[in-house]
């Protein structure tokens, strides 16, 4: 019997362990052709939506604020005009619903029905079933070739938004970037 307690303490504490946050998936990819020796400067595209409303958002500054920073800590420099890359990003936010089951701790009784006879009790038997809804946000970064106007690199950052990264935006969002730019290989003028 204390083993298959210990058994299920296991069970559980490895469950609980699975699900930490373990930070945002990070995917990212660039076009290997493209030639990352050539880009020395950065610009943010013009979006039409910011045109439209005439200013950035809290969510675009520190986008901007984050990438430049990241971008020039490369070596690239902010240029107003001219640049060699163009830096598109955008933030999206969904409301995410899943159904889970997992297996049931649930007491069943040593009776077993149909066979007649008395089996040790595996609360296995039995599934629990329940839905698991949440936001999740993700941030989406590129970098096109101003001259060419292809897209050379991109990265994308996508996770369960906790309270805490909600009530503190600017924190989720440098965090956000940070890990996204960690994968980007190269530095402004050199090839990778």
């Amino acid at each position: 019997m204390k083993s298959l307690v210990a058994w299920f303490l296991l069970a559980g504490l490895s469950a609980l362990a699975g699900c930490a946050a373990t930070g945002p998936e990070i995917r990212t990819d660039y076009d290997a052709a493209a030639d990352f020796s050539r880009y020395a400067t950065f610009a943010f595209m013009v979006r039409e939506e910011r045109e439209l409303r005439g200013y950035d958002t809290l969510g675009d500054q520190r986008v901007m604020a984050a990438v430049t920073r990241e971008l020039e800590a490369r070596g690239y420099r902010r240029v107003a005009a001219d640049a060699d890359l163009l830096v598109n990003f955008a933030l999206a936010t969904e409301e995410i619903q899943e159904i889970r089951t997992s297996p049931s701790a649930a007491p069943y009784p040593f009776w077993y029905g149909w066979r007649g006879a008395y089996y040790y009790p595996w609360p296995a038997y039995a599934q629990e079933t329940w839905v698991d809804r949440y936001e999740r946000g993700s941030l989406f970064v590129d970098l096109v070739d101003a001259e060419r106007r292809q897209l050379v690199w991109e990265g994308r950052a996508a996770a369960r938004l906790t309270r805490a990264q909600q009530e503190d935006p600017g924190g989720m969002v440098d965090a956000a970037v940070a890990e996204i730019f960690a994968r980007y290989p190269f530095r402004a003028g050199q090839a990778r």
